[in-house]
């Protein structure tokens, strides 16, 4: 599984032409399945993201997470994560799980987030979506599980 993690102040989403919801300060997450991604890789994300400390303390630094500061997630799946641009000028998205895979995967990985007392937004698998959101510092995190569960 592949995310994108987008520290916002704010940030909102419109599925299918219909608002659904909005948060202020917390996470964008934009998550990509490939085949072969397990439950495992789902619960293994799913922690990592409520957990990170990525939100500034009275100091400046880096050491608040989610829960110290109130904020919430946006989970939404993103199939394109996991597009091979390496030749031509089409991506081509042979990696990327197929729904039969992705769908109960992505249920399980926003099932996980459920689990931590944070807010939460989830995007519509398959669904055409906007996603409005002002990236806070900028701080933007690219987590890979076939990278970070080596070992």
């Amino acid at each position: 599984m592949r995310a994108v993690v987008i520290r916002v102040s704010r940030a909102s989403i419109t599925i299918e032409g219909e608002p659904c919801g909005g948060m202020n300060q917390g996470l964008v997450v934009l998550l990509g399945i490939r085949e072969g991604d397990t439950p495992r890789e789902a619960e293994y994300l799913a922690r990592k993201i409520t957990g990170l400390r990525i939100f500034e303390d009275a100091e400046g630094k880096m050491n608040l997470g989610l829960a110290d500061i109130g904020g919430g997630i946006m989970a939404v799946s993103n199939f394109t994560l996991y597009a091979d641009c390496a030749k031509g000028r089409r991506p081509d998205f042979y990696h990327a799980a197929k729904p039969a895979t992705a769908i109960p995967l992505y249920e399980h990985f926003i099932e996980c987030l459920k689990k931590e007392p944070i807010p939460l937004i989830t995007g519509e698998f398959g669904a055409e979506m906007q996603i409005d959101h002002v990236n806070d510092g900028p701080v933007t995190l690219i987590m890979d599980t076939e990278q970070m569960m080596k070992g």
